[in-house]
């Protein structure tokens, strides 16, 4: 495996889908694989672009002929990183940034040689914080919420394991941008 391989993690709300997308603008050679998962879409989501979006019994079928390099629970869904989708690029000597939830950044770092892996920390600031993007979000319960905080304890846990950590604080966006821009870009060098 010649390639980098760099994990992109952050609670809930942090800002990680607006960072890939802005650092897709600026290095469109990049590999940003497409994941699984049986959530939802949300409006204009088209299945294949950002997600595959299969029902439980099509997942559960993917990881019975592990089909996945990881896969995890979050918020009763499922979401799943398909082995096709990396291995061939990373193979080729490319560079693939991938978002996923701290389960799967852990069962990625026991699957991937270190020397090919890096992980970027997005950090949102306190839950209150987190709390006032979620909610503007869409709608949820108050046990969803619940659980989202619960997360956010576990993942902000996970912060000090991170190669590199981003501030993306309320306001502060395009900063978070091209500090997420150049992180990246310093990891890929190393």
């Amino acid at each position: 495996m010649s390639g980098r391989f760099i994990l992109v993690v952050g609670p809930s709300g942090s800002g990680k889908s607006v960072l890939l997308d802005h650092l897709h603008s600026v290095h469109p050679e990049i590999i940003f694989p497409v994941s699984c998962t049986t959530r939802a879409r949300r409006p204009g989501e088209v299945s294949g672009e950002k997600y595959y979006f299969v029902d439980k019994g099509e997942f559960d079928k993917r990881r019975e002929h592990r089909d996945f390099l990881e896969w995890a629970s979050y918020g009763n869904n499922y979401y799943g990183t398909l082995k096709s989708e990396i291995l061939p690029p990373l193979a080729q000597g490319k560079t693939v940034v991938r978002e996923v939830e701290v389960q799967g950044a852990r069962q990625l770092i026991e699957k991937i040689p270190q020397e090919s892996l890096r992980v970027v920390f997005i950090d949102a600031g306190s839950w209150n914080d987190l709390e006032r993007r979620i909610r503007a979000r869409a709608p949820m319960s108050d046990v969803e919420l619940l659980a989202r905080r619960k997360r956010y304890e576990d993942e902000n846990a996970f912060k000090p394991q991170a190669d590199s950590v981003v501030q993306n604080a309320d306001g502060k966006l395009e900063e978070a941008k091209n500090s997420f821009v150049k992180a990246v870009e310093e990891l890929i060098s190393k």
